[in-house]
């Protein structure tokens, strides 16, 4: 006899199986959703809703070596009326020993004089005949201002020192001692060739170089003019000028808007001017931007808060968390700054538009908790995929 199947005897074995792997899946998914919720602490982004932060810091072995307590300072209008405050007062320049009244040029080693003197063409032949052929490096033909600062000419019996002094003083000196051979001579002398001194232009100008000083006075808008004026990425607030071992910080646009002229300024020889590039004093915007960046500042120097959310494509729509606006200042160094800001409300890009940003600041836009978790959840589906599919091919 065939032993005959019990009725029901198969359908309760494939609930069983059913049963089995029912249970199997609800742990694995139980266990997955645990570790997914533990590791939303984990998810990419932060918040900084306590007042500081605690950063562990280290040692040159790398061995952990104290921890270091970093404020945040939310973006209020105090903040903003205390940074305006912190400025240098337009009372106080810096700058002061930089400006005067350029003299008359004075004469100088390697110069090139033109000397004339009237009815006499036997003088003329000492000038000599220019060559063929010059670079620009060559000096113009006359009468060259020696080592020594002196000045050889015919019938004057001993060398004339020139350098230190202006075209009128050797004419009259030239005069005197040609009188011992002349009648009245008619004298002229001028500068065939500057050679004597000069300053060095570079940075972000057309033209850098070297810049010969002549009889037209050597200011601070004369010098740029010479080397083809400002390139389209010079930050006009950012001059740098060294003297005699000192450097001087100008900020040009600044002067202007005070209402002092950069004119006033006038270089000595020896110089070096240089003048900044925008690109070199950018404001990275990170986070849940629509275009992260480098964001460079305006041609006077300006950045502010709005103008870099507003150059980075704004807040993302569908990722950003707009009360989560943090800027992060000397992050490089030993005594980082955070600020903060709740940019939610209209009101707020108000305290973003005066808060004015430095170079290398750090724009950071938070994500919101959806993103967080979706970010989170999009890690963990494959585990918790593969773990279902392993549990019902054993089964």
């Amino acid at each position: 006899m065939h032993n005959q199947q019990q009725p029901g005897t198969t359908s309760l074995a494939a609930n069983t199986n059913v049963s089995r792997i029912f249970r199997l899946t609800s742990l694995a998914a139980a266990a997955s959703f645990t570790v997914l919720f533990a590791g939303c602490g984990l998810a990419p982004g932060m918040k900084m809703d306590t007042p500081a932060q605690l950063v562990e810091t280290s040692n040159d072995q790398g061995d952990p070596a104290s921890t270091m307590n970093i404020p945040i300072t939310p973006i209020d209008l105090s903040l903003v009326k205390k940074m305006k405050a912190a400025q240098p007062s337009s009372s106080i320049d810096p700058n002061a020993s930089l400006y005067g009244k350029a003299g008359p040029y004075k004469l100088g080693v390697g110069d090139v004089l033109q000397i004339t003197v009237w009815d006499h063409p036997e003088l003329v032949a000492a000038l000599g005949q220019p060559a063929q052929q010059t670079r620009t490096a060559d000096a113009a033909p006359g009468f060259v201002v020696d080592a020594d600062g002196n000045l050889q000419f015919p019938y004057v019996n001993k060398p004339l020192h020139v350098a230190g002094k202006t075209e009128g003083q050797v004419q009259r000196e030239l005069y005197q001692e040609l009188s011992k051979v002349f009648v009245k001579p008619q004298v002229t002398v001028r500068v065939a060739s500057f050679r004597a001194s000069q300053v060095y232009i570079d940075g972000d100008v057309r033209t850098p170089g070297a810049q010969q000083i002549n009889d037209i006075p050597m200011t601070l808008t004369e010098a740029i003019g010479r080397a083809g004026g400002f390139a389209t990425t010079a930050d006009q607030s950012r001059l740098t000028l060294i003297r005699d071992g000192v450097t001087y910080h100008i900020n040009m646009s600044g002067m202007t808007a005070k209402g002092k002229s950069p004119s006033d300024i006038v270089l000595r020889p020896g110089d070096a001017l240089r003048i900044d590039s925008r690109d070199e004093n950018g404001v990275y915007v990170m986070g849940e931007v629509t275009k992260p960046a480098t964001v460079i500042p305006l041609r006077n120097g300006k950045l502010t808060l709005s103008d870099a959310v507003s150059q980075a494509g704004s807040f993302n729509a569908e990722t950003s968390d707009p009360k989560q606006l943090y800027v992060i200042r000397n992050g490089e160094t030993d005594k980082p700054e955070v600020y903060h800001l709740d940019a939610r409300s209209p009101v707020s890009m108000l305290l973003a538009n005066s808060f004015e940003l430095q170079p290398h600041d750090v724009v950071y836009v938070d994500n919101n908790g959806l993103v967080r978790f979706s970010r989170v959840l999009n890690l963990l589906l494959p585990a918790i995929n593969a773990g279902l599919t392993a549990a019902v091919l054993t089964k």
